[in-house]
């Protein structure tokens, strides 16, 4: 057996085509939706990634401001959001990492107004997302639930392991998975014995930050594996956090890296700023002055 590959490319793809047909409505009411990215580093990693995200906002008609601060000071960033949050022509806010040495992001990401948090970053987003009200998450954990919704694979009532408990996908994956009635197991770096848990899941997320961590021993026979994470190869390829090869003749399903999540979640940063523009027009309508945290 073999297992299914569960492909990024048709996932994004379907968002895309979501956010076209938004930014079509938008452009009746003359607004454009804009997406601003705080850099405030030379790592080429990230200047790439950001690149792409602008590629792939110019494809789609969603406009995109690259502040690049260089060596910023952790004012100049909080200035930065500040004047952002104020900016009725911003719709969505990344504050991107690393940072340079010595500034904490997690103070700063505090002042990103939720309404323009596209990235689910602010504790008040996270929080939001905890009691099942509406905000943006973090475009990974999302782009998680859009690939296993797309690909018809039942969450209610399944039990789902979340190996990692990061702000960016575990703890709001695990939220997202509990909205959605499934039954979720938290491992992270602390936990004994690993397989005692996966290989009872009958879907398995893997989002540790480590490479290949999940093998065969792990895994239950036919169950869904999917890969958050990236890692370069001395090759300059990439792997994920699953030892593919191993995992592949058990399991039923699988996402592959590079290909699998990672391709999703760009096109659901820029959904989300699409609908954080709708969502403007809404209150703009409704008479209601938009929120800005930090002002």
């Amino acid at each position: 057996m073999s297992a299914r590959l569960l492909l990024g490319e048709p996932v994004a793809e379907k968002v895309r085509q979501r956010i076209g047909d938004l930014v079509t409505q938008l452009a009746t009411e003359h607004v454009t939706p804009k997406l601003a990215v705080i850099v405030a580093t030379d790592n080429q990693a990230t200047n790439w990634y950001v690149s792409s995200i602008a590629r792939a906002a110019t494809k789609l008609a969603v406009a995109c401001e690259v502040l690049d601060l260089g060596e910023a000071t952790a004012e100049t960033l909080a200035e930065t959001i500040k004047t952002l949050n104020a900016d009725e022509q911003i719709h969505g806010i990344i504050l991107q990492t690393p940072l340079p040495q010595g500034i904490d992001a997690s103070s700063l990401v505090k002042l990103i107004d939720p309404a323009k948090d596209i990235d689910g970053a602010n504790p008040v987003s996270l929080g939001q997302l905890s009691v099942g009200q509406e905000a943006f998450a973090p475009a990974t954990a999302r782009s998680v639930i859009e690939i296993l919704e797309h690909y018809r694979i039942p969450l209610a009532g399944k039990h789902v392991a979340v190996i990692g408990r990061s702000t960016v996908v575990g703890k709001p994956l695990a939220q997202l998975l509990l909205q959605l009635d499934a039954t979720v197991t938290i491992c992270h770096s602390r936990t004994v014995n690993l397989a005692e848990h996966t290989s009872r899941a009958e879907v398995c997320v893997v989002a540790a930050g480590q490479p290949h961590l999940l093998t065969a021993n792990e895994v239950a026979a036919h169950s869904v594996v999917i890969d958050v994470g990236t890692h370069v190869t001395e090759s300059g390829g990439l792997t994920g956090d699953v030892q593919a090869d191993s995992v592949q003749p058990l399991v039923s399903a699988l996402s592959p890296v590079p290909g699998g999540v990672g391709t999703v979640t760009t096109a659901l940063l820029l959904l989300h700023t699409v609908q954080a523009a709708v969502n403007f027009l809404e209150r703009s309508r409704r008479g209601e002055c938009q929120m800005s945290v930090g002002r």
